[in-house]
Protein backbone atom coordinates (compact mmCIF):
# COMPACT_ATOMS: atom_id res chain seq x y z
CA UNK A 1 0.00 0.00 0.00
CA UNK A 2 2.78 2.40 0.92
CA UNK A 3 4.63 1.60 -2.30
CA UNK A 4 1.46 2.25 -4.29
CA UNK A 5 0.94 5.64 -2.65
CA UNK A 6 4.57 6.61 -3.27
CA UNK A 7 4.21 5.52 -6.90
CA UNK A 8 1.06 7.64 -7.26
CA UNK A 9 2.80 10.73 -5.85
CA UNK A 10 5.69 10.02 -8.24
CA UNK A 11 3.17 9.85 -11.09
CA UNK A 12 1.80 13.25 -10.05
CA UNK A 13 5.34 14.67 -9.97
CA UNK A 14 6.15 13.30 -13.42
CA UNK A 15 2.91 14.58 -14.94
CA UNK A 16 3.36 18.11 -13.59
CA UNK A 17 7.15 18.41 -13.51
CA UNK A 18 8.19 16.57 -16.67
CA UNK A 19 5.02 16.37 -18.74
CA UNK A 20 3.93 19.95 -17.95
CA UNK A 21 0.38 18.67 -17.56
CA UNK A 22 -1.88 21.30 -15.93
CA UNK A 23 -2.06 20.49 -12.20
CA UNK A 24 -5.85 20.09 -12.23
CA UNK A 25 -5.67 17.45 -14.97
CA UNK A 26 -2.68 15.78 -13.32
CA UNK A 27 -4.55 15.44 -10.02
CA UNK A 28 -7.61 13.98 -11.76
CA UNK A 29 -5.52 11.46 -13.73
CA UNK A 30 -3.68 10.42 -10.57
CA UNK A 31 -6.98 10.07 -8.71
CA UNK A 32 -8.36 7.89 -11.50
CA UNK A 33 -5.29 5.66 -11.49
CA UNK A 34 -5.48 5.45 -7.67
CA UNK A 35 -9.12 4.37 -7.77
CA UNK A 36 -8.33 1.61 -10.26
CA UNK A 37 -5.20 0.47 -8.41
CA UNK A 38 -7.00 0.20 -5.08
CA UNK A 39 -9.97 -1.72 -6.51
CA UNK A 40 -12.65 0.92 -5.99
CA UNK A 41 -15.96 -0.15 -7.61
CA UNK A 42 -16.12 1.41 -11.04
CA UNK A 43 -19.54 2.97 -10.46
CA UNK A 44 -18.16 4.79 -7.39
CA UNK A 45 -15.07 6.33 -8.97
CA UNK A 46 -16.67 9.35 -10.62
CA UNK A 47 -18.91 10.01 -7.61
CA UNK A 48 -15.92 9.95 -5.28
CA UNK A 49 -13.95 12.40 -7.42
CA UNK A 50 -16.94 14.71 -7.78
CA UNK A 51 -17.50 14.67 -4.02
CA UNK A 52 -13.87 15.54 -3.41
CA UNK A 53 -14.02 18.47 -5.81
CA UNK A 54 -17.28 19.73 -4.32
CA UNK A 55 -16.20 19.40 -0.70
CA UNK A 56 -12.94 21.24 -1.35
CA UNK A 57 -14.36 24.10 -3.38
CA UNK A 58 -17.56 24.40 -1.38
CA UNK A 59 -15.82 25.90 1.63
CA UNK A 60 -12.96 27.70 -0.08
CA UNK A 61 -14.17 29.28 -3.32
CA UNK A 62 -15.80 32.30 -1.68
CA UNK A 63 -12.82 32.90 0.64
CA UNK A 64 -10.24 32.78 -2.13
CA UNK A 65 -12.27 34.92 -4.53
CA UNK A 66 -13.02 37.53 -1.88
CA UNK A 67 -9.34 37.50 -0.88
CA UNK A 68 -8.27 38.08 -4.48
CA UNK A 69 -10.60 41.08 -4.86
CA UNK A 70 -9.52 42.51 -1.50
CA UNK A 71 -5.87 42.16 -2.46
CA UNK A 72 -6.54 43.85 -5.79
CA UNK A 73 -8.01 46.85 -3.96
CA UNK A 74 -4.86 47.12 -1.82
CA UNK A 75 -2.55 46.78 -4.83
CA UNK A 76 -4.30 49.09 -7.29
CA UNK A 77 -4.94 51.89 -4.82
CA UNK A 78 -1.29 52.34 -3.89
CA UNK A 79 -1.95 51.35 -0.25
CA UNK A 80 0.97 48.90 -0.35
CA UNK A 81 3.38 51.65 -1.38
CA UNK A 82 1.93 53.96 1.26
CA UNK A 83 2.57 51.34 3.96
CA UNK A 84 6.16 50.90 2.78
CA UNK A 85 6.92 54.61 2.70
CA UNK A 86 5.41 55.14 6.13
CA UNK A 87 7.42 52.38 7.78
CA UNK A 88 10.67 53.40 6.09
CA UNK A 89 10.08 57.04 7.00
CA UNK A 90 9.45 56.08 10.61
CA UNK A 91 12.66 54.13 11.15
CA UNK A 92 15.04 55.69 8.61
CA UNK A 93 17.87 54.02 6.72
CA UNK A 94 19.45 52.67 9.90
CA UNK A 95 16.62 50.19 10.37
CA UNK A 96 15.60 49.88 6.75
CA UNK A 97 15.77 46.07 6.82
CA UNK A 98 13.27 45.96 9.69
CA UNK A 99 10.97 48.35 7.84
CA UNK A 100 11.15 46.27 4.65
CA UNK A 101 10.42 43.05 6.57
CA UNK A 102 7.37 44.53 8.29
CA UNK A 103 6.19 45.96 4.98
CA UNK A 104 6.39 42.52 3.38
CA UNK A 105 4.44 40.88 6.21
CA UNK A 106 1.69 43.54 6.33
CA UNK A 107 1.33 43.78 2.55
CA UNK A 108 1.56 39.99 2.28
CA UNK A 109 -1.55 39.42 4.41
CA UNK A 110 -4.05 40.76 1.82
CA UNK A 111 -1.99 40.21 -1.36
CA UNK A 112 -1.34 36.91 -3.13
CA UNK A 113 2.40 36.30 -3.32
CA UNK A 114 2.88 36.86 -7.05
CA UNK A 115 0.81 40.06 -6.94
CA UNK A 116 2.73 41.38 -3.96
CA UNK A 117 6.02 40.56 -5.65
CA UNK A 118 5.22 42.47 -8.84
CA UNK A 119 3.71 45.41 -6.94
CA UNK A 120 6.61 45.84 -4.51
CA UNK A 121 9.72 45.12 -6.64
CA UNK A 122 9.72 48.55 -8.37
CA UNK A 123 9.61 50.18 -4.93
CA UNK A 124 12.47 47.96 -3.73
CA UNK A 125 14.65 48.96 -6.67
CA UNK A 126 13.82 52.63 -6.20
CA UNK A 127 14.69 52.55 -2.47
CA UNK A 128 17.91 50.63 -3.13
CA UNK A 129 18.96 53.20 -5.73
CA UNK A 130 18.23 56.17 -3.47
CA UNK A 131 19.97 54.59 -0.47
CA UNK A 132 22.90 53.34 -2.59
CA UNK A 133 22.41 49.78 -1.33
CA UNK A 134 22.38 46.45 -3.21
CA UNK A 135 18.81 45.66 -4.36
CA UNK A 136 19.01 42.10 -2.98
CA UNK A 137 20.04 43.41 0.44
CA UNK A 138 17.03 45.73 0.52
CA UNK A 139 14.55 43.38 -1.12
CA UNK A 140 15.24 40.09 0.65
CA UNK A 141 13.49 41.05 3.94
CA UNK A 142 10.40 42.36 2.14
CA UNK A 143 10.07 39.29 -0.07
CA UNK A 144 10.63 37.10 2.98
CA UNK A 145 7.64 38.83 4.58
CA UNK A 146 5.52 38.06 1.53
CA UNK A 147 6.65 34.42 1.66
CA UNK A 148 5.87 33.80 5.33
CA UNK A 149 2.41 35.35 4.90
CA UNK A 150 1.83 33.06 1.92
CA UNK A 151 2.87 29.96 3.86
CA UNK A 152 1.46 30.58 7.34
CA UNK A 153 -1.39 33.09 7.39
CA UNK A 154 -5.00 32.91 6.27
CA UNK A 155 -6.64 34.12 4.04
CA UNK A 156 -3.96 32.78 1.67
CA UNK A 157 -5.14 29.73 -0.32
CA UNK A 158 -2.84 27.09 1.13
CA UNK A 159 -3.36 27.88 4.85
CA UNK A 160 -7.10 28.29 4.31
CA UNK A 161 -7.33 24.94 2.52
CA UNK A 162 -5.26 23.22 5.22
CA UNK A 163 -7.46 24.71 7.94
CA UNK A 164 -10.48 23.21 6.21
CA UNK A 165 -8.89 19.81 5.62
CA UNK A 166 -7.49 19.46 9.14
CA UNK A 167 -10.52 20.91 10.93
CA UNK A 168 -8.42 23.68 12.47
CA UNK A 169 -9.63 27.00 13.85
CA UNK A 170 -8.96 30.07 11.72
CA UNK A 171 -8.46 32.43 14.66
CA UNK A 172 -6.07 30.16 16.54
CA UNK A 173 -4.14 29.30 13.39
CA UNK A 174 -3.79 32.99 12.63
CA UNK A 175 -2.57 33.71 16.17
CA UNK A 176 -0.03 30.91 16.16
CA UNK A 177 0.86 31.75 12.57
CA UNK A 178 1.74 35.34 13.46
CA UNK A 179 4.14 34.10 16.15
CA UNK A 180 5.79 31.68 13.73
CA UNK A 181 5.82 34.28 10.95
CA UNK A 182 7.63 36.90 13.04
CA UNK A 183 10.37 34.45 14.08
CA UNK A 184 10.81 33.04 10.57
CA UNK A 185 10.76 36.55 9.09
CA UNK A 186 13.46 37.78 11.48
CA UNK A 187 15.75 34.87 10.54
CA UNK A 188 15.09 34.74 6.81
CA UNK A 189 14.83 38.50 6.31
CA UNK A 190 16.98 41.05 8.20
CA UNK A 191 19.33 38.54 9.87
CA UNK A 192 20.05 36.70 6.62
CA UNK A 193 20.59 39.97 4.74
CA UNK A 194 23.00 41.22 7.44
CA UNK A 195 24.85 37.89 7.46
CA UNK A 196 25.29 37.92 3.69
CA UNK A 197 26.53 41.49 3.89
CA UNK A 198 29.08 40.68 6.61
CA UNK A 199 30.32 37.72 4.58
CA UNK A 200 30.55 39.95 1.50
CA UNK A 201 28.20 37.47 -0.14
CA UNK A 202 25.41 39.75 -1.35
CA UNK A 203 24.68 38.60 -4.93
CA UNK A 204 25.48 41.32 -7.45
CA UNK A 205 23.02 42.18 -10.18
CA UNK A 206 24.14 42.03 -13.77
CA UNK A 207 25.04 45.37 -15.28
CA UNK A 208 21.98 47.43 -16.06
CA UNK A 209 19.55 44.82 -14.76
CA UNK A 210 18.06 47.17 -12.17
CA UNK A 211 16.89 49.55 -14.86
CA UNK A 212 15.11 46.89 -16.90
CA UNK A 213 11.93 47.38 -14.87
CA UNK A 214 10.06 50.56 -14.02
CA UNK A 215 11.09 52.04 -10.70
CA UNK A 216 9.01 55.19 -10.68
CA UNK A 217 7.43 55.97 -7.32
CA UNK A 218 3.72 56.62 -7.16
CA UNK A 219 3.13 60.20 -6.17
CA UNK A 220 1.94 60.74 -2.61
CA UNK A 221 -1.10 62.64 -3.84
CA UNK A 222 -2.31 59.56 -5.69
CA UNK A 223 -1.94 57.11 -2.83
CA UNK A 224 -4.14 56.76 0.27
CA UNK A 225 -2.94 58.00 3.62
CA UNK A 226 -0.98 55.84 6.03
CA UNK A 227 -3.82 55.36 8.53
CA UNK A 228 -6.27 54.43 5.80
CA UNK A 229 -3.76 52.02 4.21
CA UNK A 230 -2.81 50.23 7.45
CA UNK A 231 -6.40 50.01 8.71
CA UNK A 232 -7.72 48.57 5.47
CA UNK A 233 -4.88 46.10 4.89
CA UNK A 234 -5.01 44.76 8.46
CA UNK A 235 -8.81 44.76 8.83
CA UNK A 236 -9.22 40.98 8.21
CA UNK A 237 -6.62 40.18 10.87
CA UNK A 238 -8.20 42.60 13.34
CA UNK A 239 -11.70 41.20 12.81
CA UNK A 240 -10.57 37.58 13.20
CA UNK A 241 -8.52 38.43 16.30
CA UNK A 242 -11.30 40.40 18.01
CA UNK A 243 -14.01 37.82 17.33
CA UNK A 244 -11.73 34.97 18.47
CA UNK A 245 -11.04 36.72 21.78
CA UNK A 246 -14.74 37.49 22.28
CA UNK A 247 -15.75 33.89 21.61
CA UNK A 248 -13.35 32.74 24.31
CA UNK A 249 -14.30 35.38 26.88
CA UNK A 250 -18.07 35.65 26.42
CA UNK A 251 -20.16 33.26 28.54
CA UNK A 252 -21.93 30.46 26.69
CA UNK A 253 -25.31 31.94 27.61
CA UNK A 254 -24.51 35.33 26.08
CA UNK A 255 -27.10 36.41 23.52
CA UNK A 256 -24.43 38.08 21.39
CA UNK A 257 -22.18 35.04 21.05
CA UNK A 258 -23.89 33.65 17.89
CA UNK A 259 -23.52 37.05 16.21
CA UNK A 260 -19.84 37.22 17.15
CA UNK A 261 -19.38 33.71 15.77
CA UNK A 262 -20.98 34.76 12.49
CA UNK A 263 -18.80 37.87 12.21
CA UNK A 264 -15.70 35.75 12.84
CA UNK A 265 -16.32 33.42 9.90
CA UNK A 266 -13.69 33.89 7.19
CA UNK A 267 -16.26 34.53 4.46
CA UNK A 268 -17.99 37.23 6.51
CA UNK A 269 -14.66 38.80 7.56
CA UNK A 270 -13.48 39.08 3.97
CA UNK A 271 -16.85 40.35 2.75
CA UNK A 272 -16.80 43.14 5.35
CA UNK A 273 -13.15 43.90 4.52
CA UNK A 274 -13.87 44.04 0.78
CA UNK A 275 -16.81 46.42 1.24
CA UNK A 276 -14.70 48.64 3.49
CA UNK A 277 -11.78 48.64 1.04
CA UNK A 278 -14.06 49.45 -1.88
CA UNK A 279 -15.09 52.69 -0.20
CA UNK A 280 -12.01 53.59 1.86
CA UNK A 281 -9.53 53.05 -0.99
CA UNK A 282 -11.83 53.71 -3.93
CA UNK A 283 -15.18 55.47 -3.89
CA UNK A 284 -14.38 57.92 -1.08
CA UNK A 285 -11.16 58.87 -2.88
CA UNK A 286 -12.97 59.74 -6.10
CA UNK A 287 -12.67 56.48 -8.00
CA UNK A 288 -15.65 55.25 -9.98
CA UNK A 289 -17.54 52.37 -8.38
CA UNK A 290 -17.93 50.65 -11.76
CA UNK A 291 -14.17 50.90 -12.30
CA UNK A 292 -13.61 49.14 -8.98
CA UNK A 293 -15.96 46.35 -10.01
CA UNK A 294 -14.10 45.94 -13.30
CA UNK A 295 -10.81 45.48 -11.45
CA UNK A 296 -12.44 42.94 -9.15
CA UNK A 297 -13.62 40.98 -12.17
CA UNK A 298 -10.04 40.88 -13.45
CA UNK A 299 -8.85 39.68 -10.04
CA UNK A 300 -11.26 36.74 -10.19
CA UNK A 301 -9.67 35.61 -13.44
CA UNK A 302 -6.30 35.41 -11.69
CA UNK A 303 -7.50 32.84 -9.13
CA UNK A 304 -8.94 30.35 -11.61
CA UNK A 305 -5.72 28.32 -11.61
CA UNK A 306 -5.61 28.20 -7.80
CA UNK A 307 -9.21 27.00 -7.58
CA UNK A 308 -8.54 24.25 -10.12
CA UNK A 309 -5.51 23.06 -8.14
CA UNK A 310 -7.67 22.91 -5.02
CA UNK A 311 -10.37 21.00 -6.91
CA UNK A 312 -7.92 18.43 -8.25
CA UNK A 313 -6.32 17.92 -4.84
CA UNK A 314 -9.78 17.40 -3.36
CA UNK A 315 -10.54 14.66 -5.90
CA UNK A 316 -7.32 12.76 -5.11
CA UNK A 317 -7.86 13.13 -1.36
CA UNK A 318 -11.40 11.76 -1.58
CA UNK A 319 -10.31 8.73 -3.60
CA UNK A 320 -7.74 7.94 -0.89
CA UNK A 321 -10.49 8.23 1.73
CA UNK A 322 -13.18 6.23 -0.08
CA UNK A 323 -10.75 3.47 -1.06
CA UNK A 324 -9.74 3.04 2.59
CA UNK A 325 -6.15 3.99 1.88
CA UNK A 326 -6.13 7.05 4.13
CA UNK A 327 -6.82 4.99 7.25
CA UNK A 328 -4.17 2.38 6.38
CA UNK A 329 -1.65 5.04 5.46
CA UNK A 330 -2.44 6.99 8.62
CA UNK A 331 -1.82 3.92 10.78
CA UNK A 332 1.51 3.30 9.04
CA UNK A 333 2.65 6.93 9.25
CA UNK A 334 1.67 7.15 12.91
CA UNK A 335 3.87 4.14 13.65
CA UNK A 336 6.96 5.89 12.24
CA UNK A 337 9.44 7.10 14.89
CA UNK A 338 8.83 10.76 14.02
CA UNK A 339 6.85 13.51 15.71
CA UNK A 340 3.64 14.02 13.66
CA UNK A 341 4.51 17.68 13.09
CA UNK A 342 7.96 16.77 11.79
CA UNK A 343 6.36 14.12 9.58
CA UNK A 344 3.95 16.67 8.10
CA UNK A 345 6.80 19.11 7.49
CA UNK A 346 8.93 16.40 5.87
CA UNK A 347 6.21 15.15 3.50
CA UNK A 348 5.39 18.69 2.38
CA UNK A 349 9.09 19.46 1.90
CA UNK A 350 9.69 16.40 -0.31
CA UNK A 351 6.72 17.27 -2.53
CA UNK A 352 7.78 20.93 -2.64
CA UNK A 353 11.29 20.00 -3.79
CA UNK A 354 9.85 17.66 -6.42
CA UNK A 355 7.10 19.92 -7.77
CA UNK A 356 8.12 23.48 -6.90
CA UNK A 357 4.64 24.68 -5.95
CA UNK A 358 4.09 25.44 -2.27
CA UNK A 359 0.31 25.24 -2.68
CA UNK A 360 0.40 21.83 -4.37
CA UNK A 361 2.92 20.56 -1.81
CA UNK A 362 0.72 21.60 1.10
CA UNK A 363 -2.49 20.19 -0.35
CA UNK A 364 -0.95 16.88 -1.41
CA UNK A 365 0.63 16.42 2.01
CA UNK A 366 -2.68 17.26 3.70
CA UNK A 367 -4.45 14.47 1.82
CA UNK A 368 -1.97 11.99 3.30
CA UNK A 369 -1.92 13.47 6.80
CA UNK A 370 -5.62 13.77 7.67
CA UNK A 371 -5.80 10.35 9.39
CA UNK A 372 -2.52 11.06 11.22
CA UNK A 373 -4.12 14.00 13.02
CA UNK A 374 -7.04 11.89 14.20
CA UNK A 375 -4.79 9.02 15.34
CA UNK A 376 -2.07 11.08 17.02
CA UNK A 377 -4.32 13.81 18.52
CA UNK A 378 -1.86 16.46 17.37
CA UNK A 379 -3.08 20.06 17.40
CA UNK A 380 -4.53 20.64 13.88
CA UNK A 381 -3.68 24.35 14.04
CA UNK A 382 -0.01 23.50 14.49
CA UNK A 383 -0.14 20.87 11.75
CA UNK A 384 -1.36 23.58 9.34
CA UNK A 385 1.76 25.59 10.18
CA UNK A 386 4.13 22.61 10.06
CA UNK A 387 2.93 21.67 6.59
CA UNK A 388 3.13 25.33 5.57
CA UNK A 389 6.75 25.48 6.74
CA UNK A 390 7.62 22.34 4.79
CA UNK A 391 5.92 23.68 1.66
CA UNK A 392 8.29 26.68 1.63
CA UNK A 393 11.50 24.67 1.79
CA UNK A 394 14.30 24.74 -0.79
CA UNK A 395 12.79 26.70 -3.64
CA UNK A 396 14.85 26.00 -6.76
CA UNK A 397 14.60 25.89 -10.55
CA UNK A 398 11.14 24.27 -10.68
CA UNK A 399 9.56 27.10 -8.66
CA UNK A 400 8.25 30.13 -10.60
CA UNK A 401 9.17 32.34 -7.62
CA UNK A 402 12.83 31.38 -8.08
CA UNK A 403 12.83 32.72 -11.63
CA UNK A 404 10.83 35.83 -10.71
CA UNK A 405 13.50 36.72 -8.15
CA UNK A 406 16.36 35.91 -10.53
CA UNK A 407 15.05 37.98 -13.44
CA UNK A 408 13.73 40.99 -11.52
CA UNK A 409 17.00 41.37 -9.61
CA UNK A 410 19.23 40.45 -12.57
CA UNK A 411 21.09 37.61 -10.79
CA UNK A 412 22.85 34.53 -12.04
CA UNK A 413 21.86 31.05 -10.81
CA UNK A 414 24.53 30.96 -8.09
CA UNK A 415 23.42 34.31 -6.69
CA UNK A 416 19.76 33.25 -6.73
CA UNK A 417 20.52 30.03 -4.85
CA UNK A 418 22.65 31.94 -2.34
CA UNK A 419 19.93 34.47 -1.57
CA UNK A 420 16.44 33.29 -2.55
CA UNK A 421 16.83 29.54 -1.94
CA UNK A 422 18.65 30.04 1.37
CA UNK A 423 15.97 32.51 2.49
CA UNK A 424 13.08 30.14 1.73
CA UNK A 425 14.85 27.19 3.39
CA UNK A 426 15.67 29.22 6.49
CA UNK A 427 12.03 30.26 6.78
CA UNK A 428 10.96 26.61 6.54
CA UNK A 429 13.42 25.36 9.17
CA UNK A 430 12.78 28.19 11.67
CA UNK A 431 9.05 27.79 11.07
CA UNK A 432 9.21 24.11 12.03
CA UNK A 433 11.28 24.85 15.15
CA UNK A 434 8.76 27.47 16.26
CA UNK A 435 5.85 25.08 15.68
CA UNK A 436 7.58 22.39 17.76
CA UNK A 437 8.21 24.97 20.47
CA UNK A 438 4.54 25.98 20.46
CA UNK A 439 3.52 22.32 20.69
CA UNK A 440 5.22 22.16 24.10
CA UNK A 441 3.15 24.98 25.57
CA UNK A 442 -0.29 24.85 23.90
Amino acid sequence: MVFAVVALIALLVVLIGWGKVPPFVAFLLTALVAALCFGMPLDHVAKSMEKGVGDMLGSLTAIICLGAMFGRAIADSGAAQSIARTLIGAVGLRFILLAMALTGLIVGIPLFYSVGFVVMVPLILMIAKRADLPPVYVGLPLLCGLSVAHGFLPPHPSPVALISLFGADTGLTLGYGLIVSIAALAAGGPLLALTLKRLNAIPQAQAGAETSFAVAETEDAKTPGAFNSFTTALLPVLLIAVTTVLLVTLPASSAGKPLVGLLGQSVVVLTISLIYATFSLGVLRGQAFTGQMGRYADALKDVAGILLILAGAGALKQVFVDAGISDQLGAWLTALPLHPLVLGWLIAMVIRVALGSATIAGLTAAGLLQPVIAASHVDPNLMVLAVGAGSLMFSHVNDPGFWLFKEYFGLDLKGTFLSWTVMESLVGVVGLLCVLGLSLVV
